[in-house]
C-alpha cells in the first residue's frame, strides 16, 4: 500500500509539474468524518462451511490509522477538470456482530483504500468569493484485509478486491493566490471479493458517507 500511495503521490507531482506554467493544476489534501452504512457480508469459512451476515460499519474516523484523502485535478478550462485521487477510507465490524458468525476481527481499517479517475466540474466565484463544485470518479479498492476466525484462522495484508466509484460535492474559498480550503460531502461505493487465508472467501459491497475539509495547493 505504500507503494500504491508514493505511485499515485508521484503522478500527482508530476502533473503538477507539467501544468505549473498554466497554473491549472491542484492538490487537495483532506481528513474528516467517514462513516459506513449496513450492508451483507458473505463467503466461505477457512476450513468450510459458509457465513451471511448484515453487519453494522463502524468509521471511527479519527482513530488510527486516520481516514485522509489526497486529489490532483488538472483543469482543463475554467469550470472541466480531470485528475486522480486516494481515499484511506476505513471500516469496521462491530464486536457483537462479528462474533455472531464466528470472527474476532472483521476489518478495513489500513485502509478501505479507493482510488479514482475523477472528472470534475466547477463555478468560479459563484457566491462571492466562494467556488462551489461536483465530482465523480470510477477506479478500483485495494484495501488492507484484517479478518481473523475466531479458531485462529488470520487474514492480514493488502489485496485488489474489485471496482469502486466516488461522488463529491463541495464550496472552494481562497486564503491566498496560491491556497484554498474547502468543505465536502464524499460517498464512494466499492464491490470488493477478498480472499481469506486457507481457502475462506469475504464479499462484501462497503458503501462510505464522509464530511471532509481541507487544503488546496494551486500550481
Amino acid at each position: 500500500m505504500k507503494t500504491l500511495i508514493l505511485a499515485a503521490t508521484v503522478s500527482m507531482a508530476a502533473l503538477a509539474a507539467s501544468q505549473s506554467a498554466a497554473q491549472d493544476l491542484e492538490l487537495s489534501i483532506y481528513t474528516g468524518y467517514q462513516t459506513s452504512p449496513h450492508s451483507r457480508v458473505s463467503g466461505d469459512y477457512p476450513g468450510g462451511g459458509s457465513y451471511d451476515k448484515l453487519i453494522g460499519w463502524e468509521g471511527k474516523s479519527f482513530s488510527m490509522p486516520i481516514y485522509y484523502g489526497i486529489r490532483g485535478t488538472w483543469w482543463t478550462t475554467d469550470t472541466l477538470g480531470f485528475g486522480l485521487e486516494f481515499s484511506h477510507d476505513k471500516v469496521y465490524a462491530p464486536e457483537d456482530e462479528r462474533e455472531d458468525i464466528g470472527f474476532s476481527r472483521m476489518e478495513l481499517t489500513d485502509g478501505l483504500n479507493i482510488v479514482t479517475v475523477n472528472a470534475m466540474k466547477r463555478w468560479p466565484m459563484q457566491w462571492g468569493k466562494a467556488t462551489p463544485y461536483v465530482g465523480g470518479g470510477l477506479g478500483i479498492a485495494v484495501p488492507h484485509v484484517d479478518v481473523e476466525t475466531t479458531s485462529g484462522d488470520k487474514t492480514y495484508g493488502y489485496q485488489l478486491t474489485g471496482p469502486a466509484m466516488r461522488l463529491t460535492a463541495g464550496v472552494s474559498y481562497p486564503i491566498n493566490d496560491r491556497f484554498a480550503a474547502f468543505g465536502e460531502y464524499q460517498f464512494t461505493y466499492s464491490s470488493n471479493e477478498a480472499d481469506l487465508d486457507g481457502d475462506g472467501s469475504m464479499n462484501v459491497d462497503v458503501k462510505t458517507n464522509a464530511l471532509n475539509v481541507g487544503i488546496t495547493m494551486k500550481f
